[in-house]
């Protein structure tokens, strides 16, 4: 590669390194928690605790279920019905000022579905984990934080392809996996970052890469909302507004019923940015586990409760669902979460080692300048 080149290439990673640095440390450090959250919401009491009963025990309908909650936090609108397989006997509630308030001012707590109980869930409204996922997500700057964050991955990507371009040719002085011990702290370092780097290459653009698809999650889901949404809700486009809606409680099995081998994952009510003001739609995922990070929308009539829709996924959405358990390593169970870790770890030192490197390249160069 001609020195030209090379020089090129050095100044690309330099400053795309350098730019993102301090938002990836941020993403880094606040990750590492986001890995293990179930653990962590168990253990500082952040996680919900239903009471035990028999097993046998049955549970509240769905109509019963939206009384209980709406008598938990009067005044306000039901927006999402959640299931949880870690908790069979729980119902995941959110409720808002209205159906369509924004995510980051809705209030969630668990449901009993066998008493109708109320269980906070601080996790969910502001707790350690929660202090975490939004500094990961959008740095409690809503759109514009995740623009910013997407815009630190894209450079992030752009680091990691730069410096394997420039990893090729150092390689070919030095035996792979080379650490210079006989030689200066800051060859050294040199070495380690560029063997760190190369170890953890390939996880390191799958997270970068799945990092950008969800901090780009709202232009997304807003896609869906005028694309695929829009058709399958328009010919209710000139309906008159909704003044009354039949009752929720067989709305499960009317959308099994519409997705026979699928399970619910959430119900969005009429008027949230998942559903229309006309419809329930029911969110339904496959039993592998592959697809059950893949949602089905069943649109049922908040009226008739007739299914008017069974939508499609367009690529987009499956390219954010399954980009989201993959960024946090939710697939393989344990031994991916231990896998994960280690290689953010890895990660952070690769990034503080950068810093380092740098720092001291312009110390040396004010030092030959004087």
């Amino acid at each position: 590669m001609k020195s030209a080149t090379i020089r090129r290439w050095s100044l690309i990673h330099t400053w795309s390194s350098l730019v993102c640095t301090v938002f990836l440390l941020l993403l880094a450090l606040t990750g590492l928690p986001l890995i293990f959250h179930h653990e962590i919401e168990h253990l500082l009491g952040e996680a919900p605790e239903l009471r035990e009963m028999p097993a046998t025990t049955p549970h509240l309908n769905l109509d019963q279920l939206e009384l209980k909650a709406e008598q938990h936090r009067p005044g306000e609108a039901m927006q999402f019905f959640g299931y949880d397989e870690d908790e069979p006997n729980g119902v995941v509630a959110i409720m808002a000022a209205t159906a369509g308030t924004e995510p980051n001012a809705s209030h969630t707590f668990m449901l009993d579905a066998r008493t109708g109980e109320a269980v906070a869930m601080p996790a969910a409204n502001g707790g350690f984990m929660m202090l975490m996922l939004r500094l990961h997500v959008d740095m409690f700057a809503g759109l514009p934080g995740k623009l910013i964050l997407a815009f630190m991955g894209v450079l992030f990507v752009l680091a990691i392809v730069s410096g394997t371009v420039l990893y090729a040719p150092f390689m070919r002085r030095l035996k792979f996996a080379t650490v210079r011990h006989e030689k200066s702290t800051r060859l050294r370092w040199l070495d380690l970052h560029n063997l760190i780097g190369i170890v953890t290459l390939a996880w390191a653009l799958t997270v970068g890469v799945t990092g950008v698809i969800n901090a780009l999650s709202d232009l997304v889901i807003a896609a869906w909302r005028n694309d695929s949404l829009a058709t399958l809700v328009a010919p209710y486009q000139n309906a008159a507004p909704l003044t009354q809606r039949a009752s929720a409680t067989h709305l499960l099995e009317i959308a099994e019923r519409a997705a026979p081998g699928m399970r619910p994952d959430f119900i969005a009510f009429p008027g949230t940015r998942f559903s229309s003001e006309h419809h329930y739609a029911v969110f339904m995922k496959g039993s592998t586990h592959l697809t059950s990070h893949l949602l089905t929308p069943v649109l049922i009539d908040a009226q008739t409760l007739a299914v008017t829709a069974v939508g499609e996924r367009p690529w987009y959405m499956d390219a954010l669902l399954l980009s989201q358990p993959l960024h946090f390593g939710d697939y393989g169970g344990r031994p991916m979460q231990i896998l994960w870790a280690i290689l953010d770890v890895l990660t952070i030192i690769v990034l503080g080692s950068g810093l380092y490197l740098w720092w001291g390249k312009q110390r040396k160069s004010k030092e030959a300048r004087t």
